[in-house]
Parts: structure tokens; C-alpha cells; sequence
């Protein structure tokens, strides 16, 4: 292990019974690495996602951040060493305004409790931060709207939003544009470039939509049954026939490629 390496996974393997889920699955990203996670239906994903973040325990192997052994770290330990995830389904206060789902992470991550927003000062200060983030997403003048009334694209930009409030070193996103029109997918793969590209966080997504995968990974990793099939760059998994084999009977083009 290095310092150039953000996340390393060693030979983790992962049964539920009988059922084994992974299979000896070893992977590194680096820093400001955008990485992609992709494989068919079954093919082992969601487990590998809980598996980093704390959510299940591997049955073998280890898995270490920024060269500490998380192995056995709960996940509310790794939010807080900077590892989060973005799940599939929204998680958001719907009946609170935009602001107030960013102020409630910020509140947590600079250690402050409610009754410190009291003080005007310290009030002001989270405000502006949040309204910031909130910038950064594409959700100007959103401040002040209740949740519940917004769009689902817009929905999915308040998590993104809610993630960065902790200042994340690695955030795993999960299906980013799952039940997002075209448009809305166009501008969330513009969001993950500029973040990746104008942040200290690095991203690690999976996702079923190739177009998003081919647009945004620097690296992509693939699962088949449990194990790392292949890795390499865009170029090199879409010229790769085992992976071609592996998704819809062999061809990679079948899949919107």
C-alpha cells in the first residue's frame, strides 16, 4: 500500500449461506480517480457497495481507506473518516426546504447542535456554506423550497448536495441517474466530471446506464458472478470479449454502447 492509493480491497469475498455473493474481488483507486463499477444483473455490485461501506462484513479479505483497515468498521465510523454513500433511492427530509436538508449534515459535521444555531452568527456561517454546496450542484435559488415539491432530478442533486455537506474523500454513488429522463441524466453526468474534476472528492459509481459509465470513468472495474471479470479504461472493457460475453449474450453495442 501507498499513499497514492485512496481504497484498496484485498481478495474480499463475501456468502450469504451457501450463496456466494463475491469471490477473492481485489481493486485499488486512486485519488481523484473517477471509477465505475459495472456487471450484469446478480453479478455482485450492491454486496461489494456494502461491503466498502461498512453495511455487511466481508466473510474473508480485507479492505483498507486511505491505508487504514476498515475491515470491520461500522458504517457510521467510515462517514465520518470521509467514506459515504449515495444510495439508489433518495434519502431526504421531503417535508424540509432544500436549505434545511443541507444545513442538518453540516450541523453534524462541524460538530454543532441545534441549539448552537441560535446564535446568529454561527447560523449565517452554515447557511452561507450550505448555500454553496447547494451552488455547486446546480440548485441555485432552490434554497427555499420544500423538498417534496421539486422534481426527482432536482431530488437527486439535494442528495449529491447532502453528501458533499460532510466533505467526503470517497463518496460511492449508486445508481446516480436511476429514473432520470435525458436531460436530467445529461446534466448529473455533467455534475459527477466537474465535482470529480474541481473537488478533493474522489467518485466511485455504479450504474446500469453505459452511457453514463463510457461518459464519465477514468477506470472501470466489471463483476461477473461474484469475481472481477476485468478492469482497465473505457476503451480497454468495451474492446474486452470476456466482458462482451458477459453482458446480453456478447455484444457490448446491445447495451447503448
Amino acid at each position: 500500500m501507498t499513499e497514492q492509493i485512496l481504497l484498496e480491497v484485498q481478495e474480499v469475498s463475501r456468502s450469504f449461506g451457501k450463496f456466494q455473493a463475491l469471490s477473492n474481488v481485489s481493486l485499488k483507486i486512486q485519488p481523484g480517480q473517477l471509477c465505475a463499477l459495472i456487471g450484469p444483473n446478480g453479478a455482485g455490485k450492491t454486496t461489494f457497495y456494502n461491503v466498502v461501506s461498512g453495511r455487511y462484513r466481508p466473510t474473508s479479505g480485507r479492505v483498507f481507506f486511505e491505508g487504514r483497515d476498515i475491515t470491520r468498521a461500522p458504517a457510521h465510523r467510515l462517514v465520518g473518516m470521509g467514506l459515504l454513500r449515495s444510495f439508489q433511492i433518495t434519502n431526504i427530509f421531503p417535508a424540509l426546504t432544500v436549505l434545511e436538508n443541507v444545513l442538518v449534515p453540516l450541523v453534524v459535521h462541524h460538530g454543532s447542535s441545534f441549539s448552537c444555531l441560535g446564535a446568529i452568527e454561527k447560523r449565517r456561517n452554515l447557511a452561507e456554506e450550505a448555500e454553496q454546496i447547494l451552488s455547486r450542484v446546480g440548485l441555485t435559488g432552490q434554497s427555499h423550497r420544500v423538498v417534496s415539491t421539486l422534481a426527482y432530478g432536482d431530488k437527486r442533486l439535494i442528495e449529491i448536495a447532502i453528501v458533499l455537506a460532510r466533505r467526503p474523500r470517497l463518496v460511492l454513488l449508486d445508481e446516480p441517474t436511476a429514473g432520470m429522463n435525458p436531460e436530467e441524466t445529461d446534466r448529473m453526468i455533467r455534475l459527477i466530471k466537474d465535482l470529480s474534476e474541481r473537488s478533493d472528492t474522489t467518485f466511485f459509481i455504479t450504474e446500469h446506464d453505459m452511457k453514463v459509465v463510457f461518459s464519465v470513468a477514468e477506470k472501470i472495474f466489471v463483476l461477473n458472478q461474484g469475481g472481477l471479470l476485468a478492469e482497465g479504461s473505457p476503451e480497454e472493457i468495451r474492446a474486452n470479449p470476456h466482458v462482451k460475453r458477459a453482458y446480453l449474450g456478447g455484444s457490448l453495442d446491445a447495451a447503448g454502447l
